[in-house]
């Protein structure tokens, strides 16, 4: 039995203290699952790296089978505890080279060893290592795929993979942080099943951190509500989880849209991809598709499919092989996938989130937005030029230096290596706002996603997981873009403080008439801010058109039971 009692855990961050964990107490029986539910930020994750000795703690204890950890544990106490419990990590994929098999064979000869390696073939218990991997790999479903190469493994297939790592070092406790939430509903549907197949052959005590309800509805024995660091109710998953959704706001209506322009022209669309290991992963193949002025889309279908791999088309940060993709800049249509002089005005009006998105943890929100706003502020692709000019940077360098501000900084960095400039040039082509000129582009924006000004002033982790979100929403947002794309940035958030992201989305496009484009893997989110659904799989384009046809559809394509509640009643 686990039972933990009273926990106290703190963060220093820069001269601050926070309790992130206050008074926390709850026993997890054998054989049970535990869900965790609870606001983004609340301390859902600390609990569970806490019980695997990956933090420390500075008040209570807990004790797992009769041993018993207190905050002046031992080295050798934290080795013991970290033996005994097995944690799968939110979006961790690190896994060794090689075959399926060999990533489970290495930990279970490191039960025996001490340390991961791959023995001999022809060592005395290579087979008995062998057949324990391929039982733990049974467990999970992945025995057919135990030669495969575990890279080239769908997202899927390497959460199971990790799973039966974990089991494969004989746990007591199995801690599981948001399992497959980034995944779409087939991928979280065989990993939930794997779970369940695996506490119901293992009796495992087994905790599992999802903000999402019907995970919990699906696997949870019992559910556990944090908030704020404290528990605030504990019990049945059906009546926990009813009164956790009570927090959230009502739904606003969606803005209708008052014009037929179109502005976005998606033509004969072809990209590939190939790996050498499994052949072509993705063929995108002849995309046809027009979006107009102020539409909000949402983009669905399973993991794989070319949802990103438009989205990034469209923003020309990759190239297709065959079609174009045209933006309307006033009355012109600009091309992306060829250099001209107007294709930077097109980035300048299209803001981009990604799935991966990031405040900067020491600026304060201002000095963020100022930056943007010195990106894709009104004057500065004509103010780039000049200093373009001064530099004897040639235009199409300037064009290829500023698609770089759309991208995560380490690729940007890479690309400019090769242009033989470093990150600093891109600081002097486009130079921060000043900070006394910020305020006046943030008060509608911020009005506009519902957040107080004061933000400004903080830095991010001041401010809640909510007003982080809808911060870097109000960021991408400060320059009023005509298109905001959205590679999946909330796939991570309770549903609670993605009402709050959903009711800006449809203020944002209110206030701006902004055209709004996402990739969303939830579905009760596509039905409330899109105004039109567009399911692709397998890259091509299955069904366009209302929002819950097109999500009933994909529910029923994907297999996923534990979103049978979703289907709406006909």
């Amino acid at each position: 039995m686990l039972k933990v009692n009273n926990l106290v855990k703190d963060y220093v961050i820069d001269s601050d203290t926070i309790r992130v964990l206050d008074g926390v107490s709850f026993d997890v029986k054998e054989g049970e699952i535990l869900g965790i539910i609870g606001r983004s930020g609340g301390g859902k994750s600390t609990i569970l790296k806490v019980l695997r000795g990956m933090e420390p703690f500075v008040g209570g204890s807990f004790e797992l089978d009769g041993f018993t950890v207190k905050p002046d544990a031992s080295i050798e106490d934290k080795k013991t505890l970290q033996k005994m419990a097995a944690i799968h990590l939110q979006r961790n994929f690190g896994l060794w080279s090689g075959a399926t098999y060999e990533n489970v064979l290495r930990r279970v000869y490191a039960e025996k060893f001490g340390y991961e390696s791959l023995p001999d073939r022809d060592s005395p218990y290579y087979q008995e290592c062998y057949e324990k991997s391929l039982e733990y790999l049974k467990l999970v479903n992945l025995d057919s795929k135990a030669e495969h190469f575990s890279q080239v493994l769908s997202g899927g297939e390497k959460q199971r993979l990790l799973i039966a790592r974990q089991l494969a070092s004989k746990p007591k406790l199995l801690l599981l942080d948001e399992p497959a939430t980034m995944t779409c509903p087939a991928t979280k549907q065989g990993v939930l099943d794997t779970i369940k197949n695996v506490n119901k052959k293992l009796k495992l005590k087994t905790i599992v951190v999802s903000h999402l309800p019907e995970i919990h509805s699906y696997l949870a024995d019992r559910v556990l509500w944090l908030e704020n660091g404290k528990i605030i109710d504990e019990g049945e998953p059906e009546e926990i989880l009813n009164k956790f959704l009570k927090k959230m706001k009502p739904a606003i209506p969606m803005p209708v849209r008052t014009l037929d322009k179109t502005v976005i022209k998606v033509n004969n669309l072809s990209k590939r991809y190939w790996l050498i290991r499994q052949g072509e992963v993705l063929d995108l193949d002849k995309i046809n598709l027009e979006f107009k002025q102020g539409e909000m889309v949402g983009l669905i279908g399973p993991s794989g499919a070319g949802k990103t791999t438009l989205l990034h088309a469209m923003d020309g940060l990759i190239y297709p092989d065959d079609g174009d993709i045209e933006f309307r800049v006033n009355d012109d249509w600009v091309e992306m996938s060829t250099y001209s002089p107007k294709r930077m005005e097109v980035r300048r009006i299209t803001s981009i989130m990604y799935q991966e998105f990031a405040l900067t943890p020491h600026s304060t929100i201002k000095q963020q937005l100022a930056f943007r706003l010195g990106v894709k502020g009104q004057n500065v692709v004509e103010e780039a030029r000049k200093r373009a000019k001064e530099l004897g940077i040639s235009d199409v360098d300037l064009d290829e230096m500023y698609k770089m501000t759309d991208m995560p900084e380490e690729n940007g960095k890479e690309r400019l290596a090769k242009m033989g400039y470093t990150p600093a040039i891109l600081g002097v082509l486009f130079p921060s706002y000043p900070l006394t000129e910020v305020l006046k582009f943030a008060k509608p924006v911020f009005e506009a996603v519902d957040l107080p000004i004061e933000v400004l002033d903080l830095k991010p982790y001041q401010i809640s997981g909510g007003e982080n979100v809808r911060a870097a929403l109000a960021l991408a947002l400060s320059t009023q873009p005509s298109i905001l794309l959205l590679d999946e940035p909330f796939g991570d958030l309770d549903p609670i403080t993605l009402r709050d992201v959903a009711n800006a989305l449809k203020n944002v496009n209110k206030t701006f008439n902004t055209t709004i484009i996402f990739i969303s893997h939830h579905i009760d989110f596509i039905r409330e801010v899109a105004q039109r659904a567009i399911l692709i799989d397998k890259g091509h384009i299955v069904m366009d058109g209302a929002p819950g046809k097109v999500c009933d559809e994909f529910i029923k394509a994907s297999n996923a039971r534990y979103l049978d509640h979703c289907i709406e009643e006909k």
